[in-house]
């Protein structure tokens, strides 16, 4: 059996290190929005962050994959909350959904994510990137109403992402759109040549840089500039929970009510967390494989135990539950992560943040930490990566494309449901179009199975067969078939049945089915 935990190297730590600190700063807010949103205490986004962070990272079945609360789940979370009435009775639901992941894990499910086409994989992370620049940009300018980073484009407040961004056009802040475009500047002259070469430059991370930047200039904003400040009471800055003591630190944990687990909701409820997020752990996993420089390939079944094992640790101390988070994730990636110890850091940050440092981080203004979304957004979803897709012709474009259209105006689930439809269209079609193969000599005609047929193929086998004519002598080849369905088998014997009446003679070469003998 393979080892459960994979520990931490520190062969890349100068790399790590200053990753996690870069997915830490854009995971804290988040984990406040999304709890908030959820209807959940704030301190459970980021226990569940914590241990997405910790727990998850080190059972994970990837090396860059960062676990956390997730913006896809908020919604149920709060119907969950509403209709079990305690949000202890919620987190039994949310243990139990992690004991149902680990039996996934068993049962080896996560062969799901091997079954979801590379074109609506490439088409999910652009739509990402592009959901990242929408929900962002309003905090970019100062618009800071909620910052939970929803990937849904209906929003808990009753706008969407296109509405927020026509609202933060009337409500902008001087300073914040001043520190969000020194920020972005930033990124941007760190990819360029010339300040690659300098060494210093991989010493220090821009993200990490911007996030500095920001707190500075609104230091000094408060100084001479008053009228450009960003203030916490307008919601511009991270806002994390102050604690006195490690008492009250300990007293914010709430920890599961195990009569609970005679309730038929909370199971009903633990089982719709642990599908939708398993399939959404999956997802996020199959796309940072691709993110990947080194292009490693992940275990599936061993994430989905990892997410269940996170789980339980989650609802036993209070936390919302948690996925593979793809937004986080990719930031890792383009932070210049190597292994899983840039998770564990931001893990440990999340910790350490609440019980020391809550005043210096709530310093750190929302806008830099947008400017390094937005950047991450822009590389997800770049015009580079749609004209390669448009190049692959249609049959790769438009999966990749209504999967990012439908990720946008509705969620991501629905989105790659769409997606998966239309890919599955056009598999069939091009199975209609290569299957088969039907030749004529004279009187002789040969029909040559190409591939190995399923029941999609049944149509064009008989459009094929009601071209023979009359007094024919057929010859069906189906040495290229490894397997052929039961309905493939069942339009031959009709075939074959009415082909006597019509003193069609028919041969059969190289099956190795026995339902035609």
């Amino acid at each position: 059996m393979d080892s459960w935990i994979t520990w931490p190297t520190l062969k890349y730590a100068g790399r790590d290190i200053p990753a996690g600190i870069v997915v830490f700063l854009v995971a804290l807010p988040l984990c406040l929005g999304i709890a908030l949103a959820s209807g959940a205490p704030l301190f459970s986004g980021v226990i569940a962050g914590v241990v997405g962070g910790t727990v998850i990272a080190l059972f994970s079945g990837s090396e860059l994959s960062v676990s956390g609360p997730a913006a896809g789940l908020a919604v149920i979370v709060l119907g969950a909350i509403q209709e079990l009435g305690s949000f202890q009775v919620f987190t039994m639901a949310v243990v139990l959904s992690g004991v149902l992941q680990l039996a996934f894990a068993a049962v080896r499910a996560g062969v799901i994510g091997d079954y979801i086409p590379n074109s609506v994989i490439k088409g999910m992370l652009a739509a990402i990137g592009v959901v990242i620049i929408l929900k962002q940009l309003p905090h970019a300018v100062g618009h800071d109403k909620d910052f939970e980073g929803d990937e849904s484009f209906f929003q808990p407040d009753q706008m969407n992402s296109f509405t927020e961004i026509l609202a933060s056009l009337g409500d902008f802040s001087p300073g914040a759109i001043a520190i969000s475009s020194a920020a972005l500047a930033i990124l941007v002259l760190w990819e360029r040549p010339f300040l690659k070469k300098l060494s210093w430059t991989r010493l220090v991370p821009a993200p990490l840089l911007c996030v500095i930047l920001g707190i500075l200039a609104n230091e000094a904003f408060a100084l001479w500039m008053p009228a450009w400040q960003l203030l916490a009471s307008k919601g511009q800055l991270v806002q994390l929970p102050v604690v006195g003591s490690a008492s009250e630190l300990l007293g914010m944990l709430q920890p599961p009510s195990f009569a609970a687990l005679a309730n038929a909701k909370v199971w009903g409820v633990a089982a719709t967390i642990a599908l939708i997020g398993s399939i959404e752990s999956l997802l996020s996993l199959e796309a940072v494989d691709k993110l990947d420089p080194e292009k490693r390939i992940s275990d599936p079944n061993r994430e989905l135990r990892a997410q269940g094992l996170g789980n339980i640790a989650s609802g036993m101390l209070g936390g919302l539950p948690v996925t593979s988070v793809i937004v986080r994730s990719s930031a890792n990636v383009y932070a210049g992560a190597e292994t899983r110890l840039s998770s564990l850091v931001h893990g440990a940050l999340l910790l350490g943040a609440v019980a020391l440092l809550p005043g210096l981080l709530n310093r750190v203004p929302l806008a830099a930490l947008a400017a390094v979304l937005l950047a991450v957004g822009y590389k997800l979803a770049s015009f580079k990566i749609m004209v390669g897709m448009w190049e692959r012709g249609w049959p790769q474009f438009l999966p990749f494309f209504v999967t990012l259209a439908a990720i946008v105006l509705s969620d991501l689930l629905q989105g790659i449901a769409v997606g998966m439809l239309v890919g599955v269209f056009f598999v069939i079609r091009s199975n209609h179009h290569a299957a088969t193969t039907l030749v004529r000599d004279g009187d002789d005609w040969l029909l040559r199975f190409n591939k190995d047929l399923s029941f999609v193929n049944k149509a064009e086998i008989k459009r094929r067969l009601r071209t023979i004519p009359d007094r024919a002598r057929l010859i069906v080849d189906g040495t290229k078939a490894l397997y052929v369905d039961a309905d493939i088998y069942e339009t031959l014997r009709e075939f074959e049945t009415s082909a006597g009446f019509r003193s069609i003679s028919v041969e059969y070469h190289q099956f190795f089915g026995k339902e035609l003998e």
